[in-house]
């Protein structure tokens, strides 16, 4: 059998010029990188492009090591509709280097159904997440130069909110002491990194719809406090300018395709426990101007990333979904009733039966809290017994909604057609989109809404430092802001061993700040690592380059 890398790598590319012309994007307005991945300058095409295509998410169940394959999935239901005759664009987020090397390896699906050159979109790509830690880094740089150089704004350095970034899961950055060495070293203090990924000029570059609302975004960013605790912001350090310069390209939606050929956008990359877990605006407008249908995904679980898509993204951006598509795999419903990874092969029932419920919650909190049609899609393994996959499709046949069995990792787009089929279908059905909670509410009750909406918990547990950060939140007038959770992924709770849907929880809120720039507060849980570790035996230890420059081992 055929790794990922080995069919990505035995597959005959189409020259991205033909990509897209396909998609009906002029000459005019693509900027390639080599023969088959190019930026799109958004900006330059016309108004009269616009097929405003039906939004499709899809998102999964709470995840675990036994895998549920949801970007396989979306690039599969593309292929799949494609084959169908329609008219498709895929939209995904770009992967982060820090987990390729670590321990979840990348983000461009898997089997038949990948977006290629997967080698590039996993490593360097076009420097998007190179320009994003540069602008991230020149306003560190920028701040603190700004306290040696006499310090104008009287910034408190103990109150120095913004860190410095890098790519890569490196737990030894997490907290560093920085200007030692005397006067001419700089201003000593306490310091940090976080990955990339969770910098907030990700989320800025992200949520952005130009160069000017890029910009705008930037100088609202809060670096730190005064002595008499104002916030200090990009703009006041001078900054935005400078760093919108270096985000020029990196801000333009990256075209690529599918093993068969489907155009697919991959841009931006914010992780869903730590972020806002979605791809950029950009290229999921542009994937809606340009095709009758957009398939996009949300990080992680849809307790996450598609709760944050919702509230936060469709929010931001006025969109409103047409069908939203829930992966799960029998043998990760089997892991969250209790089996371990190493006795998923055999039927086992009564452990579906009491890991079912994890789906049942997130089909019930799309359906019921955002009131979206949705189908549910089981990736079939060969271990899969008829009756495990007959109770699926009772227990959701119960909540009203369908379950189609997918096999676009083994078969591609031929493997996705019935799920395509059934999107299709779901897309012509009318909907009332809802949000889970509505911005004029007060900051608690906001992060209460979604606890108890879309985790199932009882409430929330708010610690005193918690509770200090979110008066001055109120004071300084964000009290109307969207709420990101910053939470485990593994459980609806704050726990990440409470696997299955938990219920009589309550979640502990540790740290709330904003993020003015990307327009959210974010709120931390549990034990949420903004710059993740490398594990025991981490996936670069299996990657090697031949003299030829082919790689091996990225999977």
């Amino acid at each position: 059998m055929k790794t990922d890398i080995e069919i990505a790598q035995s597959a005959e590319m189409q020259p991205i010029t033909a990509i897209a012309d396909a998609a009906g994007i002029s000459q005019d307005y693509l900027e390639p990188y080599g023969k088959y991945k190019a930026k799109i300058d958004f900006t330059k095409i016309p108004e009269s492009v616009d097929k405003k295509g039906k939004l499709i998410l899809v998102t999964a169940i709470t995840p675990t090591p036994a895998g549920e394959g949801k970007t396989t999935t979306t690039i599969g239901l593309a292929d799949g509709m494609k084959r169908l005759g329609k008219n498709v664009m895929v939209a995904l987020r770009e992967p982060s280097l820090g987990p390729v090397f670590g321990i979840k390896g990348g983000a461009a699906g898997g089997g038949y159904a990948q977006v290629v050159p997967m080698e590039d979109i996993n490593l360097h790509f076009t420097g998007d997440f190179h320009a994003i830690g540069a602008a991230n880094n020149l306003l560190a740089a920028m701040l603190d130069n700004h306290i040696y150089q006499g310090n104008s704004l009287n910034i408190d350095p103990r109150r120095i909110t913004w860190k410095r970034c890098v790519d890569m899961n490196d737990r030894q950055l997490r907290f560093v002491t920085d200007g030692l060495g005397g006067r001419i070293n700089g201003v000593p203090r306490e310091d940090g990194y976080d990955i990339t990924v969770a910098s907030e000029i990700m989320a800025v570059l992200c949520l952005a719809t130009s160069l000017a609302d890029l910009k705008e975004r930037l100088s609202k960013i809060i670096v730190g406090y005064t002595y008499d605790e104002q916030p200090v912001t990009a703009g006041q350090l001078k900054a935005a300018g400078a760093m919108a310069a270096l985000l020029k390209d990196a801000i333009k939606p990256n075209l690529v395709q599918t093993l068969e050929g489907t155009p697919a956008l991959v841009h931006g990359g914010p992780f869903a426990n730590i972020a806002h877990g979605c791809n950029s605006v950009t290229a999921t407008k542009l994937a809606m101007r340009l095709g009758d249908y957009a398939v996009t995904e949300a990080g992680f679980g849809a307790d996450l990333g598609a709760e944050k898509f919702l509230d936060i993204k469709c929010r931001c951006a006025g969109l409103t979904p047409s069908a939203v598509v829930i992966v799960a795999t029998i043998r990760a419903l089997k892991m969250h009733g209790g089996v371990p990874k190493t006795e998923l092969n055999a039927e086992n029932l009564d452990a579906l039966e009491k890991g079912i419920p994890n789906l049942l919650r997130h089909v019930s909190n799309i359906k019921n809290v955002y009131k979206l049609p949705a189908v549910v899609a089981v990736n079939r393994f060969p271990t899969d017994t008829d009756a495990e996959i007959d109770l699926v499709i009772t227990k959701c046949k119960e909540l009203g909604v369908n379950v189609v069995l997918s096999t676009v990792w083994a078969d591609g787009g031929k493997g996705g057609k019935e799920l395509a089929k059934e999107v299709i279908s779901l897309c012509e059905q009318p909907n009332d989109f809802s949000f889970a909670y509505e911005l004029e509410g007060t900051i608690e009750k906001k992060i209460e809404a979604i606890v108890k909406k879309v985790y199932g918990g009882d409430g929330i547990s708010i610690l005193p430092a918690a509770k200090k950060q979110i008066a001055a939140l109120n004071a300084m007038g964000f009290s109307n802001l969207p709420i990101c959770m910053a939470k485990t992924q593994y459980s609806f709770s704050d726990d990440a061993t409470k696997l299955g849907a938990p219920d009589g929880f309550t979640v502990t809120i540790k740290n709330v700040k904003i993020s003015a720039g990307a327009g959210f507060i974010v709120v931390l849980t549990g034990d949420i690592m903004t710059m993740p570790g490398l594990p025991k035996v981490p996936a670069a230890e299996r990657i090697d380059i031949d003299e030829s420059g082919v790689i091996t081992g990225l999977f």
